[in-house]
């Protein structure tokens, strides 16, 4: 059997139970993994503030991959540092909104850099604090976007009447050009630079490492996980994914609301 020497986790339906904490539990079998030698990184949709929240939330020191692979933080002392990112052209970033404001009319967007938050109007009305973990004076509002203000490592699209997984597949089924289209369960499609994904981070933080994706074990929910999934030597799925991304799991754990992650690491650790 490979030895597992990373470990990449999801955060929201995997990691996380459903009140969108970790469990003491959780958070004692991710240290002791890391004490066993075992890399844990996260991977997840979220971005730096909120990560930075989590990771106080229960000493996580690691490594993590944000907005869907284009940004690499290290909380090794506590603090977010953003390590690397890959923005999305702002040329590019127009014509695949223009893109779907044709394919779906009345679809807003924001757009999400490494430290700030650009919000169409009608975008910030639609959100809760929940969907991005700002309130709304901490969005920067825009008629007009995309702002070439700082970086854009995200875009985001919703629709006050069209399911986010709606348009996502309606998107995908069009063809949209020049960026990866994911979704991650959340009330939004989301978009990254063409050839973006927690795949492409972690393939990154692994060369730095000499890891080889035989050696990586990673846990993930929703279509934004599939390719990391599929890269990793062992593909691990909670009970409560989607139906989709089950079907490609090398194993099933327990829901995130039974700590199915803390159960595989406990079990990886006691292997050592």
């Amino acid at each position: 059997m490979t030895r597992i020497r990373m470990f990449a986790t999801d955060l929201d339906g995997t990691l996380l139970r459903s009140d969108r904490t970790i469990s003491a539990r959780t958070a004692q079998a991710m240290e002791n993994a890391r004490l066993a030698g075992i890399e844990v990184v996260w991977a997840t949709a979220r971005a730096r503030h909120s990560v930075h929240t989590l990771a106080s939330s229960c000493g996580f020191r690691g490594k993590a991959v944000c907005a869907n692979g284009a940004v690499i933080l290290d909380l090794a002392d506590g603090t977010p540092e953003i390590v690397d990112t890959v923005s999305i052209e702002t040329s590019l970033a127009a014509t695949a909104m223009e893109q779907v404001r044709a394919l779906i009319p009345g679809v807003v967007f924001a757009n999400v850099g490494p430290t700030q938050f650009f919000a169409e109007p009608e975008y910030a009305a639609l959100c809760e604090f929940a969907d991005h973990h700002r309130h709304l004076h901490e969005m920067v509002l825009a008629d007009t976007l995309p702002l070439d203000v700082e970086p854009m490592v995200k875009i985001v699209a919703r629709h006050a009447e069209v399911p986010s997984a709606d348009l996502y597949r309606t998107a995908v089924a069009a063809g949209i050009e020049g960026v990866e289209l994911t979704h991650s369960g959340a009330p939004y499609m989301e978009m990254a630079a063409a050839g973006v994904s927690k795949a492409s981070a972690l393939a990154q933080l692994c060369a730095i490492d000499g890891i080889d994706a035989s050696e990586v074990a990673a846990a993930g929910d929703a279509f934004n996980d599939v390719a990391m999934l599929t890269w990793a030597g062992t593909a691990l799925v909670p009970a409560n994914a989607r139906t989709e991304v089950i079907e490609l799991a090398d194993r099933i754990l327990p829901t995130n609301d039974e700590d199915g992650v803390a159960s595989y690491l406990e079990e990886l650790v006691a292997g050592r």
